[in-house]
């Protein structure tokens, strides 16, 4: 048996927050919980977690500033995430500006309130599989020109920098690049990519692409690997 997976829930709801811990205890999870902005940093500045499930109200310090805190400032010192671990937002506000904004943040995914508990963990082991072991055949590092991207460390460098990609932007850019030449829907991505139906609309997948073109493209407006195919979705570049 696998090393038992630690989720952190970070939502001062105490009937959600019970709840959710239940189902995930059930699944055999390890549990930390958080009420507050503060508290939740705190917990994380001392103990390593494999994903946060974070509501966007919350006291002291909102869910959108945490995320931004953890994707986005690698020196904050008592984080050593490296803007990587997995982050599911909870959240009744379920407008698309809202769910564009948790994305652009590098969140994973996003749930609306009110949801299924069975739905959520199902959607927590999705994100955490995709962070998993890879076969034999899976295991080596791709090269394109001077993007190297390595399946095993889940790193990706360009030239001698290292590039910071969260858990879905890798898988994302990872099956792409499996794939070179392959044009694929953005209905066919989320399928492919997120690996379960996605209650959301494709625009999840635009925010995930110019994330990515803005961390591997030398100039993301005329990108080099991941090409738009108008009308049509995507493909990566290889030649």
């Amino acid at each position: 048996m696998g090393k038992q997976q630690t989720i952190l829930i970070v939502e001062d709801e105490t009937a959600i927050r019970e709840v959710v811990r239940k189902y995930l205890e059930l699944d055999r999870f390890a549990v930390l919980e958080a009420t507050t902005g503060p508290q939740a940093l705190d917990i994380l500045g001392s103990q390593n977690v494999d994903l946060i499930l974070l509501d966007i109200m919350l006291p002291g310090l909102d869910g959108f500033s945490i995320a931004r805190l953890l994707r986005n400032d690698s020196g904050y010192s008592p984080l050593a995430l490296n803007g990587k671990t997995p982050i599911i937002i909870l959240t009744s506000r379920g407008q698309e500006s809202d769910r564009l904004d948790g994305f652009e943040l590098g969140a994973d995914d996003y749930v609306v309130k009110p949801f299924s508990p069975r739905e959520l963990v199902a959607r927590v082991k999705a994100v955490l599989r995709r962070g998993g072991s890879l076969s034999e055949d899976d295991d080596k590092p791709l090269i394109f020109k001077e993007l190297r991207i390595d399946p095993q460390r889940r790193s990706v460098a360009r030239g001698t920098e290292a590039i910071t990609l969260t858990a879905r932007e890798f898988d994302l850019l990872w099956f792409l690049a499996r794939h070179p030449q392959q044009v694929f829907t953005r209905e066919q991505l989320l399928d492919k990519v997120w690996g379960y139906e996605f209650y959301g609309d494709d625009s999840t997948v635009t925010v995930h692409m110019r994330r990515l073109r803005e961390k591997i493209e030398h100039d993301p407006s005329n990108p080099v690997f991941i090409q738009t195919v108008w009308g049509v979705g995507y493909k990566f570049e290889d030649s």
